[in-house]
This record gives structure tokens, sequence and C-alpha cells, in this order.
């Protein structure tokens, strides 16, 4: 027999008739009418060769070739019903997945404290990985399933294949030393021009700080270009350099050092914030959760 020309809707059929012994009961128990079930049991007996089931004064009673059959079918009725058809489920609180999110090192301190502290609640035998990629890598590991999310600033991304979700606005300050001795609360025009500069440039991207600056055709004496953000942290705190970040950075080493917050004496982009995923991974549980969490927390 050519499995390719078999029904399955006339195995439930079947597991029906075994179980009801009646083509009424058999097709109320599966929702067909009386004539679809008899017709089901007609291509049944043609597809066996056989009357499997044939009228009695105690009922329709099964020939022994559908004694033989009926173990053999119910198991994979019910191995279709239990195992194939549900969707699929993920349970944080006894999984041991590891998760991977590409992220820059910005994002993991910003990202991680929070999302570590709700998969210790959520998620207590699970592990994270973060991974910073260039963005050509990047959609690789989304589409292959190597990462689930991407976080940050990613405008390579949003194309097709892939699925966004916008976290928050984040705008750009300057950060200074505490003791600066030329740059007080305020900061002008010609001081921010003529300071020494620290600029960070992952992956030799160029970020809308760049652009806006190159539109308004101003041009700062940039001194140091570094590759990590967290890089700063040791290099403002101990130099006179003044370094223009994502706010939530600023917020982050003034935490961590002796580093305070000046507003940039200019009107600052705005970088839009989104979690990315492949649409490959849209409906797929554990990836559900993991998104789900990070918007929950970060979503402004």
């Amino acid at each position: 027999m050519d499995i390719t020309k078999v029904d399955l809707n006339l195995l439930v059929a079947f597991a029906a008739m075994a179980q009801h012994r009646s083509v009424t009961r058999a097709a109320e128990s599966i929702g067909l009418s009386q004539p679809a079930m008899s017709a089901a049991v007609a291509r049944l007996r043609l597809l066996f060769d056989d009357a499997l089931f044939v009228k009695t004064a105690a009922g329709m009673q099964p020939t022994p070739r559908a004694m033989q059959l009926s173990e053999p079918v119910l198991r994979v009725v019910e191995a279709i019903k239990a195992e194939i058809l549900p969707a699929s489920a993920f349970d944080p609180a006894s999984s041991t997945k590891e998760f991977a999110i590409v992220t820059p090192d910005i994002a993991e301190v910003h990202f991680l404290p929070r999302i570590l502290a709700e998969f210790a609640r959520e998620a207590p035998q699970c592990a994270l990985r973060t991974v910073s990629m260039s963005r050509h890598a990047a959609a690789d590991a989304l589409a292959s399933g190597a990462a689930e999310l991407a976080i940050g600033y990613l405008p390579d991304l949003q194309k097709a294949g892939f699925f966004l979700q916008k976290l928050f606005r984040n705008d750009y300050v300057c950060i200074v030393r505490s003791a600066h001795p030329e740059i007080g609360e305020r900061l002008t025009l010609k001081t921010y021009l003529a300071a020494s500069h620290a600029v960070v440039s992952p992956d030799g991207r160029e970020h809308l700080l760049e652009q806006s600056l190159q539109q308004r055709r101003l041009e700062r004496r940039v001194v140091v270009v570094l590759s990590h953000f967290m890089s700063l942290l040791p290099i403002i705190e101990s130099s006179d350099l003044v370094a223009t970040v994502p706010r939530d950075l600023a917020n982050i080493c003034v935490r961590h050092g002796g580093i305070r917050i000046v507003e940039p004496p200019f009107k600052s982009p705005v970088v839009e914030v989104h979690q990315f995923w492949h649409r490959r991974f849209h409906q797929d549980a554990a990836n559900v959760w993991l998104r789900g969490l990070v918007h929950r927390l970060f979503s402004a």
C-alpha cells in the first residue's frame, strides 16, 4: 500500500468506528454527518480490501482484519493528537535552554542586569549568552537560530524576513570627568568644538551622532576612537576628554565613576532601540517568551 495515497482522516474514522461500533455514534464523536461517516467507512473498505465492520444484531462488529488494525491505528491517532497537533510550549521554570542575544557592549550593561534578575525568578535553570557581531553576521545568526534576539540600534535588520519591536527612544548627552577644568554645568558650541573628544565606533559603524554633526558641518577634534562603549569609563574619568554618548550609557557611567553629564549645545538626534527576531522563530514558544520578557522590562 502506498502511504502517499492514504487520507489520514480515514484513520480517525477507523478509530471512531473501532471505539463506538456504530456509524451514528462514531460520526457524532468526530463531528461528521452520518452520510459522511458511511462514505469514510466505504473508503476504508476499499483501502484495506476488507469489510472491516459488519452489521449484526449486536451492532457493527469488527472483522478479524479490523481487530488486527485497531491497536496500531489507535496508537497512531493518539500520537498525532498528543505529539504533533498541540502547539509548541515553553516552560521557563523547568527549561535548561541557553538563550543568545546579539547586542553591543552598551546594551549588555543596560539590559543584562534586569534580564538576569528576571531569569533568576522565572527561568532559574536557563542560561544567557550575549554576542557582538557585524551587521551581516547578526542577520545570519538570527536566521540560523544561533541567536534568538538582537537588541539595539540596528537599522541594517529593518528588512524583509525580520520582525522588530520598539523598546524606547534614546538621545545623546555629553559626559566629562567631575572635576573637568574647562567645562562647567553648561557647554557652549564653541567649547564643545574646541574640546578633545573620545568617540566610540563599534564595528567601524558611523552612528546617528556623526551623521547629525556632518549635516550641520560641525567638526570636532577626535583624539581617540574606541570599539567598545565601556572603555570610555576609565578614559573619561582620568582625562579632560569629552564623549557624546546615548543617555542610558551616560547614566550608567555616572553611577560607576567620577563622571557627570552635560547637555550638548545642539539638538540631539534620537535613537530608536528595538529588538529584532527572524520570521522563522516568530511562533517559537521560547522566542515568544524571551522577547515578551524584554518588552515588559524595557518598553517605554
